[in-house]
């Protein structure tokens, strides 16, 4: 079955490089993730664009008003989501974000709630938004715990998404690793708002190993994540994505596998991600 991991990073971010040597174990370059999607059938990835000034500065004021992938030699299939610095973000900014939208590979836009202390619904993003509609890519929202502890989690919570996801029922909007912990608050606002996506990325760190760890049957870690699929019951708008250095592709998609029932595994994998993702087509 053909898979496309609709959320991955690379970007020289030092907690991504640190974690691929001392967590996953993995190449954080371009040999690195095309030996993973090799080996997990990977035909596209979705990186999520994200930028410091300094190194290990990351959530960074001074970051660029749009970010995007700074590692060299980025594979041709990797389509880019667009990160915003509410800090930076101007009018200026918005006409740029209108230009970039226009070529091929910028398939959407990345908000970083939770490491920016802004809002879903706060003014800064409103004409993110609108730009989004005109452009018909999607919003990807980082919802729930954060990777720096410098972020304010309040700002990440998913039920914020619901006042945007009414306000704009024309843009499509993807909550990131489902909220998780809040994955039952992120499946009622995906049940109750039909325009609301979720990517089941970053759910672990770590290595084959690990994942192994959770596979057990007598592992309840994930009891909440799996109590919330079936509440929400939105199989059709859920996405496969890893959060790439974080975990090996591979044993994360054979993990989510055993939990997506078989009948929605080729929604899961591959379709919905076409859909959210339309701009992906010409990549792949």
């Amino acid at each position: 079955m053909k898979i496309i991991d609709a959320h991955v990073h690379f970007s020289r971010i030092h907690t991504f490089q640190q974690t691929a040597v001392d967590a996953s174990m993995l190449a954080y370059d371009h040999t690195g993730i095309e030996r993973e999607c090799q080996d997990a059938n990977v035909i596209a990835t979705v990186g999520m664009g994200v930028e410091e000034s300094v190194t290990g500065a990351f959530p960074d004021h001074s970051a660029p008003d749009l970010m995007g992938l700074n590692l060299p030699n980025r594979p041709q299939t990797m389509g880019i989501c667009i990160g915003i610095n509410p800090f930076r973000f101007s009018t200026e900014s918005a006409e740029k974000l209108d230009a970039l939208l226009e070529e091929k590979e910028y398939v959407g836009v990345k908000i970083y709630l939770g490491y920016y202390p802004y809002y879903a619904f706060d003014d800064v993003y409103q004409p993110v938004y609108e730009l989004a509609k005109k452009h018909r890519v999607p919003v990807v929202f980082h919802t729930g715990d954060t990777y720096a502890e410098g972020a304010i989690l309040k700002y990440a919570h998913p039920l914020t998404i619901d006042e945007v996801a009414v306000k704009h029922r024309d843009v499509t909007f993807v909550m990131a690793h489902l909220g998780d912990p809040w994955c039952l608050t992120a499946a009622e606002v995906m049940y109750k708002n039909r325009n609301v996506y979720a990517d089941l990325s970053g759910l672990i760190v770590g290595t084959t190993d690990k994942v192994a760890q959770h596979m057990k049957k007598d592992n309840s870690y994930f009891d909440h994540f799996k109590h919330a699929l079936i509440y929400g019951d939105a199989y059709e708008r859920y996405m496969f994505g890893t959060d790439w250095p974080l975990v090996p592709i591979k044993p994360y998609a054979e993990w989510l596998g055993g939990i997506i029932p078989e009948k929605h595994h080729e929604a899961f994998f591959h379709d919905t991600a076409l859909h959210v993702f339309p701009k992906l087509h010409a990549l792949i």
